[in-house]
């Protein structure tokens, strides 16, 4: 099917909605709008629907689950949701630069989509969520499976919808616990205008990793890595203009120091002695408007953020001394917007169509490590039409098609790409308690620029490479029953092409080649809402991911096969108080050139205790990694650790 065809069919059913929109279609929204759907889900199907009636596997987190939790930011918040392999590189949710802490749908490590408020804040598929204050967050959606018919690029395992609050209680929270941790924090406004500040701080030096130094395929020596001074500053404004229009910015500032030092050594390095010093910085900013009367809804956005890495350099990967400063800086910018209509054609017939803009710019920075010559800028369009077509069958019975047309224009060495994927779904209402689902869909992701080009120095340009695209197949059930929630879906996924990056252990440097993956599993999960003062939650995940890449040529396995996700909490007069855990097994570590190999499981644990003596105030006490264990929370061949038992004692006065 060519470009022209399939950009019709996409623009056929954009067109539909126009030419039968139903005399009583405003009407109907409106009366839609107005009903309570109780806890709903927008993500899934870009419309308001109940969770049990979305024929998709979502978890939906609401600000009281996020409160209960202790998370600090949604990075911790999504560590404990159901079928999420978690990674970081330090305590606090540190990330090491563009190394950033990835949420891990399914076992695709670069296929997770997020979203602010319905609009993107990666970066070249880079993001660092632990960055956005739980505060601030009136709820998360997850939706596992592919979302690229809605959403594109990078929505080829789920998506992750943060949505803001809009206003704001008046509050000040000051916090101190173990390791040199701080946090301050005040949210000022009404109804209509909220204005935020945050503050998060760990002082103290905690063991994050232990690797191998390699030089022409040799090792040289070890070395173990420290993280510390780990800060994260986040200042926000929200502006409620009217009940359709709103407006948000987001000042992100996050600050890390790594450093590292010699273990063993076979040439002149001494044991002990620093091998380097790496001092990160990462500056965003995120700029919304945001429109919505329940026929129309859009948004502009204006993302822009720096990054950079710089530090001493006391030795090479010989282990020989050298006298250096590695300094690397990048700048990126996405500006666009995202336009949709919903027409009702009949009572049982409506259409959702649209359009995205969004312009990429990847400014690689001139430093001393990047010398002026290999400083450029890279910039291109990305532009999709989309439709999605819901047709109620009968009372019990409703298919729906989605289709999207992407491609993109002006990019460098003319590095364009074009993509058509499809959708299909179908749920069927058993009563009202019960229903099942099928869902088809294509993904696909769009190769990045610092793919394509290089972001640093080690780096290697990848300019043949292909869109990754696959197929999600998924069948599953969902029942609300009085106070129990219960959740099942068997899923499928074939990936061609999928984009990885190789590591060259003889020239230290890295290349982006493309892959295959494949992954098969069932999620099980529940909710239980007791009639005293307890309340659980669980959810079993059982996959098999694996990739097979041309340097291998062998299925190889990656991450886990086995996770188990779950909590309790017990609420009675002013005291609340809930443990959770995620717990991955079956796991495995994976070299870009090796076979994987086995690790131990790891089990991230947190336990809340919030005390409220009257209306105004409130102590919280959270305990992060409760049984202390040192677990490899990476998922590559780098061994990056968890940070040991912590506390942090929270008071916070409403005025």
């Amino acid at each position: 099917m060519n470009k022209g065809i399939r950009l019709g069919i996409t623009m056929s059913l954009l067109a539909a909605g126009g030419l039968y929109m139903a005399p009583s279609a405003a009407a109907a929204e409106n009366q839609e709008a107005a009903q309570d759907l109780g806890e709903v889900v927008v993500t899934a199907n870009r419309t308001r629907q109940r969770d049990v009636d979305t024929p998709a596997a979502t978890t939906v987190l609401t600000a009281k689950d996020i409160e209960r939790s202790g998370a600090q930011n949604a990075g911790e918040a999504l560590a404990q949701a159901d079928s999420v392999a978690y990674a970081a590189f330090g305590q606090n949710g540190a990330a090491m630069g563009t190394m950033s802490n990835d949420v891990v749908i399914r076992g695709i490590d670069n296929g997770t989509l997020i979203l602010l408020n319905g609009q993107p804040i990666s970066w070249r598929g880079k993001y660092d969520l632990s960055s956005i204050p739980a505060s601030s967050i009136a709820r998360i959606e997850v939706v596992r499976g592919s979302g690229s018919v809605l959403y594109g690029s990078e929505a080829m395992a789920g998506v992750v919808n943060i949505i803001t609050k809009k206003g704001a209680a008046n509050t000040v929270t000051a916090g101190i616990g173990n390791s040199g941790q701080h946090h301050y924090a005040g949210n000022v406004g009404d109804d209509r205008l909220a204005i935020s500040y945050d503050f998060n701080q760990w002082k103290h030096s905690v063991h994050v990793s232990d690797s191998e130094v390699t030089s022409r395929g040799q090792v040289t020596g070890t070395t173990k890595t420290n993280a510390r001074d780990v800060e994260k500053r986040a200042v926000g404004l929200t502006y409620q203009i009217n009940d359709r229009l709103n407006f948000l910015y987001n000042y992100l500032d996050t600050r890390d120091t790594y450093d590292r030092w010699v273990t063993s050594s076979k040439n002149a390095a001494a044991v002990g002695a620093l091998y380097n010093e790496r001092n990160y910085k990462k500056q965003r900013h995120i700029t919304q408007l945001n429109y919505d009367d329940g026929r129309y809804k859009g948004g502009v956005y204006f993302n822009s953020g720096t990054v950079e890495s710089k530090g001493p350099t006391n030795y090479s990967t010989a282990m020989k001394a050298t006298n250096s400063i590695y300094n690397t800086r990048e700048k990126n910018i996405t500006y666009g917007l995202d336009l949709q209509r919903k027409w009702n054609l009949a009572t049982t017939t409506n259409v959702i169509a649209g359009f995205d803009y969004q312009r990429e710019i990847f400014d690689r920075l001139a430093a001393p490590s990047t010398s002026a010559k290999n400083a450029a800028s890279y910039a291109r369009n990305n532009w999709a039409a989309f439709a999605q077509l819901t047709h109620e069958f009968n009372a019990k019975d409703t298919g729906i098609l989605g289709v999207r047309e992407t491609w993109t224009s002006g990019a460098d060495d003319d590095e364009n790409y074009n993509n058509f994927s499809a959708s299909g779904q179908w749920l069927h209402k058993m009563d009202k308690e019960n229903n099942w689902y099928v869902n088809i869909a294509q993904s696909f992701i769009m190769p990045t620029f610092g793919e394509i080009y290089g972001a640093s120095a080690q780096a290697n340009p990848a300019e043949n490479l292909k869109p990754q695209k696959g197929v999600n197949y998924e069948l599953g059930w969902k029942q609300n029953h009085g106070a129990h929630e219960w959740r099942v879906a068997v899923f499928h996924m074939d990936i061609d092409d999928n984009i990885s990056a190789s590591w060259n252990t003889g020239k230290s440097d890295y290349t982006y080649s493309n892959e295959d993956f494949r992954n098969t599993g069932l999620e099980l999960s529940g909710k239980i809402k007791a009639a005293g003062n307890m309340t659980y939650h669980w959810g079993v995940t059982w996959q098999d991911p694996k990739v097979k890449s041309s340097e291998k040529g062998y299925w190889d396995h990656k991450y886990g096969r086995l996770q188990m996700t779950g909590g309790a909490t017990y609420a009675a007069g002013k005291w609340t108080s809930t443990l959770n855990g995620s717990y991955l097994s079956y796991r495995v570590q994976t070299p870009s050139q090796a076979r994987s190999y086995n690790v131990k499981p790891y089990l991230l644990t947190t336990w809340n205790t919030i005390y409220r003596p009257d209306a105004q105030q409130e102590i919280a006490l959270t305990i992060r990694n409760v049984l202390d264990r040192h677990d490899i929370i990476s998922h590559s061949a780098s061994r990056y650790y968890g940070a040991p038992a912590s506390y942090m004692l929270n008071y916070t006065y409403k005025f």
